[in-house]
């Protein structure tokens, strides 16, 4: 009976796929994911594909809202020592794997401390080789101290720890499945939606979990009945797919139907705002020129690249205004300890015609920034700025592979990068410049060497106050300002599409996909 029940089902999900009527009235939420899914695995989720269907499938000890703050999830409330290496973590009593075969009478089984053991173990399991077995580098220990209580010990104090832990790597998994079943493509989680059909490359299929431990005025969540996602490559085809209301949901803009969409001020067109809703956030990605401290471009010359063009206007006329021009420091706009009062570079030509002049630099001097395809245009934009003070910019063109593997490992010196935070601390973001995680052995690719800057960084690490510690950050990235070692570019916004008649779609400066609170 269960089974032509979830044929019966199949078939109606199907049907609602493909953009015809559903005669049986099931609320499905439909998007895209051009980048395709190869696993469902969270170990694995390293990839914003990954990690977005991944949510509506598993939990965590803990996650963050909207605004990034830490809640609750598996776990209902938390304990941190006084010298800050320990957590004790407390579980709710009603959460419950989704359903399967190799459970007892194929019923899903609660969820206890000894789960969160076996995932953490697996995380770090070396013939596993999960790409999310980092976030336990700072763990000495952990053990379920009883079927409620979830213990884990640090080597040392990290107050981004319970950010780490609302990454998807560190979900709660069954062993059962696990190691019985195939986990990889048909996951078993405590999500919001249960795993129901995936033909790969084609469609992927979630179906409401009625067992969900999460309410909302009383309400058991989620609203919606399924999630279908198509992997349509081409996202101009995924584009038209939306605008015929096939998809409900658009996330990004892509340079194929930018302007379409949206005008040069970065709104939403006329012809499509009674169709339509846009949500524009920050993100938490900052783009920036990064300079190799040990090569030749001298301290004034940093300087006057960082005074010679128009940020605002770059941000304009490039990208529709999507993004916040950079005039602070390297930690973006969105992140809790961004400081909005650090005086950063804004544009001056003739105080960067002086600092040129004062320099005395020889202006035949070739310096080379090295980008890809996808930011031309933006460095081509500051090239001809930085011509006009006399400076001789030659732009090199690298793949993106090639380009990741140079900076990685500091053989460029002018570069373009992104920083997009792995968890929402400023940690992630200043962690880039302390002068033990010089490249290739961390992300310090600037080679930047700096006492104070070191000193304030080991400091805030052992700054259990959030506060204190946001005031540690904001003198650090100040001294990265004060140094030029980067040029900050823009602060990043995700733009985010809906049909009308979309309601309770939330996100964060993650750019999460949350559907728990969907109604359609």
């Amino acid at each position: 009976m269960f089974y032509r029940a979830g044929i019966l089902f199949l078939v109606i999900l199907l049907t609602a796929c493909g953009g015809k009527v559903d005669n049986e009235g099931l609320s499905i939420f439909k998007y895209n994911e051009s980048a395709g899914i190869y696993t469902l695995d969270p170990a694995f989720a390293k990839d914003q594909a990954t990690i977005w269907a991944g949510n509506q499938l598993f939990n965590g000890l803990i996650q963050l809202d909207k605004n990034l703050n830490v809640k609750p999830s598996i776990a209902n409330s938390y304990n941190i020592s006084s010298n800050g290496k320990v957590y004790d973590f407390f579980l709710r009593d009603d959460v419950f794997f989704h359903d399967h075969a190799l459970f007892k009478d194929s019923v899903g089984r609660k969820v206890v401390a000894s789960d969160f053991e076996y995932s953490f173990n697996r995380l770090l399991d070396k013939d596993l080789a999960a790409p999310g077995a980092w976030v336990m580098g700072n763990v000495e220990s952990f053990r379920a101290i009883n079927d409620t209580i979830f213990q884990v010990i640090l080597k040392k104090p990290f107050p981004g720890f319970l950010s780490l832990l609302s990454m998807q790597y560190c979900s709660v998994v069954p062993y059962e499945i696990v190691e019985g079943g195939n986990f990889h493509h048909h996951p078993i989680g405590t999500g919001p939606f249960k795993f129901q059909f995936w033909q790969e490359g084609i469609k992927l299929i979630f179906r409401k979990n009625p067992n969900y431990f999460e309410k909302e005025e009383g309400e058991r969540l989620p609203y919606l009945d399924a999630v279908a996602i198509t992997f349509v490559k081409d996202k101009q085809s995924a584009f038209l797919q939306f605008l015929q209301g096939n998809l409900d949901f658009l996330s990004g803009i892509d340079a194929s139907y930018k302007d379409e969409l949206l005008t040069k001020e970065g709104l939403l067109r006329e012809k499509y705002q009674d169709k339509v809703t846009l949500y524009s956030q920050a993100y938490l990605n900052t783009e920036y020129l990064g300079f190799l401290m040990e090569d030749s471009i001298p301290f004034a010359i940093r300087k006057a690249i960082n005074y010679g063009f128009d940020r605002k206007k770059m941000i304009q006329y490039l990208r529709n205004n999507i993004g916040t021009p950079a005039n602070q420091g390297f930690v973006p706009y969105g992140m809790p300890s961004f400081n909005p009062d650090l005086q950063g570079y804004t544009y001056n030509p003739e105080k960067a015609a002086e600092l040129i002049k004062r320099s005395n630099f020889d202006l035949s001097t070739i310096i080379v920034l090295a980008t890809t395809s996808s930011y031309l245009d933006l460095c081509e934009y500051i090239q001809h700025e930085l011509s006009k003070l006399g400076l001789n910019i030659k732009i090199e063109l690298n793949p993106p592979s090639t380009h990741r593997q140079m900076v990685a490992t500091s053989r460029l010196s002018f570069f373009r990068g992104s920083w997009i935070a792995d968890y929402p601390d400023a940690e992630n973001y200043l962690s880039l410049f302390y002068s033990k995680n010089f490249a290739p052995n961390g992300p310090n690719y600037t080679h930047f060497k700096d006492e104070e800057f070191d000193m304030l960084y080991e400091k805030a690490l052992s700054e259990t106050n959030n506060d204190l510690r946001a005031e540690l950050y904001q003198k650090m990235d100040k001294i990265i300002i004060n140094h030029a070692v980067i040029v900050p570019l823009y602060y990043d916004r995700v733009l985010r599409f809906t049909r009308k008649g979309i309601t309770g779609l939330e996100s964060n400066a993650m750019n999460l996909l949350d559907l728990k609170r969907v109604k359609k």
